[in-house]
């Protein structure tokens, strides 16, 4: 039998640093403290330890290190800390001799995750909560992603899961005795009435108005208007640096320029589009083309008027046709002499920096209404999405299917239960395995 090889890296951020965490996980971790730092200390307490180069008897540093012994550490294996001070010559140095130590490698983005997952100490759901939390940029999506990692989803998750498991009992018992009249029609019935209320609970979470994953990837705002009105500079303004090149030559956006900024603790993606007027060229049709698809995607559509052109162009007819997707209209160039503003527009300047605090805070309370403030746990991937649509397909089988077909019905809860265990890892789910878990920094 081979041993499971003991894996290494850095798990702070790389780079000059106060501290730089190493961490050592895999049946050889307790060794890897013999031979660097000994004696090995206490489980769970920090030891101030001369960490040395077994070859030569080198001292590398002076750290706190710690041991964490299966089954209690986060990947469920034999597990070492190394606080390190975080001087790139020293992180280097300690990976070398790791790197030299027998079973020992350096490990594969993802692969400390991916061993807590195997040892049942975080489920799917559980693990991609934490890439988020790792990727988070705004105060929502920190809270949003430490909801996740600490169970929300797979709470909700796997108690459908639970009901699902007990509707197929009932009719597994439906089948089993199939010549006793009264206990089949109790069981399918009981069965049935569990079907309806997941039905409804589902549904409800599918209609959210995809807030999850909008404060997820970001809320999508797009600049559009006629060329010269000042999307570039309004860019530069909401961003506060200079993002996209200004010029009074018409159409010299091109392609689309996107900035990330933090509104109320919401992130918001906006995005400086070509002008939209008849092309002059390919590559302006090019960039208008661009724009229209942009607009047609976004969470916000932001169109922009210019205030001392006289009328305001109007935005094209699939801009104005957007349904139940915001759109607001704003007025810039406020500071021209003769400028007019618009009914029912903000009045801004982008050179003056007029307006842009309240149009910041607009375009942030529309982002906030969008995404909710509910507690309850919104679905965050497309992913998750995918799963549960196919869960209610299977619901809908059941309750839509001819209730004599016993065998068939009882494989519509079971396709249903199994679509909801892909979500947390519950069943076979090799396939997307390697996607999640590559996503991660080598040190998770």
């Amino acid at each position: 039998m081979h041993e499971t090889p003991t894996i290494f890296a850095l798990s702070s951020a790389p780079g000059r640093a106060g501290i730089a965490v190493v961490r050592v996980s895999g049946p050889r971790a307790g060794a890897v403290i013999d031979a660097l730092s000994p004696p090995r200390p206490k489980k769970r307490v920090a030891a101030l330890r001369r960490v040395r180069d077994p070859a030569g008897g080198e001292t590398l540093d002076s750290a706190l290190v710690l041991w964490f012994a299966a089954p209690r550490s986060e990947t469920g294996e034999d597990m070492a800390e190394f606080h390190l001070h975080g001087g790139p010559a020293i992180v280097k140095a300690v990976l070398a001799v790791l790197a030299r130590q027998p079973g020992c490698r350096l490990a594969e983005p993802g692969e400390f995750a991916r061993r807590a997952f195997a040892a049942g100490k975080l489920d799917l759901a559980e693990v991609e909560g934490l890439a988020d939390l790792i990727d988070a940029e705004t105060e929502a999506q920190r809270r949003q992603a430490l909801s996740q990692l600490r169970g929300a989803l797979s709470d909700l998750y796997e108690g459908w899961r639970a009901e699902l498991i007990r509707a197929s009992a009932l009719m597994e018992a439906v089948i089993d005795f199939s010549d006793e009249a009264d206990v089949t029609s109790d069981a399918f019935e009981l069965a049935r009435s569990i079907v309806v209320r997941l039905q409804t609970e589902i549904a409800a979470h599918l209609d959210d108005g995809n807030r999850g994953e909008i404060l997820r990837d970001g809320f999508r705002v797009v600049l559009a208007g006629a060329p010269n009105v000042g999307k570039s500079s309004l860019l530069n303004a909401l961003a506060r640096r200079d993002a996209a090149i200004v010029s009074e030559e018409a159409g010299t956006t091109r392609d689309v320029i996107e900035v990330r900024l933090d509104l109320g603790g919401y992130p918001v993606i906006v995005s400086d589009t070509a002008g939209i007027r008849e092309p002059q060229g390919s590559i302006e049709r090019e960039g208008i083309r661009r724009t229209l698809a942009h607009a047609r995607d976004a969470d916000l559509v932001v169109w922009l008027s210019d205030a001392g052109a006289g009328d305001a162009a109007p935005p094209p007819p699939e801009l104005a046709a957007r349904g139940d997707k915001s759109f607001l209209g704003v007025t810039n160039k406020i500071d021209v002499p003769g400028a007019r503003g618009l009914p029912d527009a903000l009045a801004v300047s982008a050179l003056t920096g007029a307006g842009i605090d309240a149009l910041t805070r607009r375009i942030g309370d529309i982002a906030r209404n969008r995404v909710g403030v509910s507690e309850a746990p919104a679905i965050t991937r497309a992913r998750y999405r995918e799963h549960l649509e196919r869960c209610m397909s299977a619901l809908h089988r059941f309750m839509s299917g001819v209730t004599t077909d016993i065998e068939l019905r009882a494989e519509d809860i079971r396709h249903a239960a199994h679509a909801l265990g892909r979500i947390t890892g519950r069943v076979d789910v090799e396939d997307v395995l390697g996607e999640i878990f590559g996503r991660f920094c080598i040190g998770k």
